[in-house]
């Protein structure tokens, strides 16, 4: 479902451009459409059926409610009506999944092509974590070189590179020595700002020590990296895609050495709704003397 709700969304719709074509449907987006929402509402609807039961039944004792319990609580207070609990949980599937996945792969691709920053990374875990228990979510404030590959990545492959601050010019106007003409979209290309030679020094090379000389925001503050947008529109989901990323990384790092494959790691990059490897990453994993 995921895979069709990018597809549908990057694909070229010619009722778009020629609106008096858009009731034949010629390309059978609209029916593409209605399908995916029917499995959406099914698939979104079950899990929202199923917490509901669990509440009636009584969840075990000490166990923590999820993220759809804090929406069903939220409902009990007549703040949220069905419709509003689908489409917020589908938000949280479709745009959570494939750019946290991107974003991993992008930096493991990373480790393997650099392997003297894994190995600095492996040894702030092991300094940090020692050598007998796996890494935790506890652990992850404390690895500060592993972040700041988090945000060298980021930098280097924004999983979103043109950000959803889309504004529509309702008249023509002058941005700097531009002419933004009356009824165009701009959007805000962050893989351009990230590239910028006056912005980043050696923009093109993969340098985690930059953000261990200087501390830069990535939640928004600061727009010369801002990867999950700023202000109000800002991505609801970038405190767990960090989390989610920061300890999977370390665990894969604290488990393993990372080596190139027979193939090698080519890092042509493909733009579709999100900046994807043009050639999927494979790689070879050797567990690492450890007593964890």
């Amino acid at each position: 479902m995921v895979k069709e709700g990018y597809d549908l969304l990057g694909s070229l719709n010619w009722s778009d451009h020629l609106p008096f074509l858009g009731w034949m449907d010629l390309q059978g987006v609209r029916k593409r459409c209605k399908s995916l929402v029917q499995k959406v509402n099914l698939f979104v609807g079950r899990i929202i059926t199923e917490h509901r039961l669990k509440r009636v039944t009584g969840a075990p004792e000490g166990k923590a409610g999820d993220f759809v319990d804090v929406l069903l609580d939220l409902q009990d207070d007549e703040k949220l009506s069905d419709s509003d609990m689908i489409a917020v949980l589908w938000e949280m599937i479709f745009r959570g999944t494939d750019t946290v996945a991107i974003l991993l792969e992008w930096t493991m691709a990373r480790m393997v092509l650099h392997p003297e920053i894994q190995a600095k990374a492996q040894a702030e875990i092991d300094a940090v974590v020692g050598k007998t228990r796996p890494v935790s979510d506890e652990d992850v404030p404390h690895l500060s070189y592993l972040r700041s590959i988090v945000k060298e990545s980021l930098r280097l492959h924004p999983p979103g590179p043109l950000l959803s601050w889309a504004r529509l010019a309702i008249h023509d106007v002058h941005v700097g020595d531009l002419l933004i003409p009356a009824g165009t979209t701009a959007m805000v290309n962050m893989w351009a700002i990230t590239h910028d030679a006056g912005i980043w020094p050696e923009p093109e090379k993969f340098r985690p020590e930059r953000f261990v000389e200087q501390e830069v925001s990535i939640t928004g503050s600061d727009l010369r990296l801002a990867p999950f947008g700023a202000g109000r529109r800002v991505c609801p989901g970038k405190g767990m895609a960090l989390a989610t990323v920061h300890l999977w990384l370390a665990q894969l790092l604290q488990g393993f050495d990372w080596l190139p494959s027979a193939g090698g790691v080519d890092l042509s990059e493909r733009l579709k709704m999100s900046l994807e490897m043009e050639k999927p990453l494979v790689c070879r994993a050797v567990p690492r003397s450890r007593g964890v």
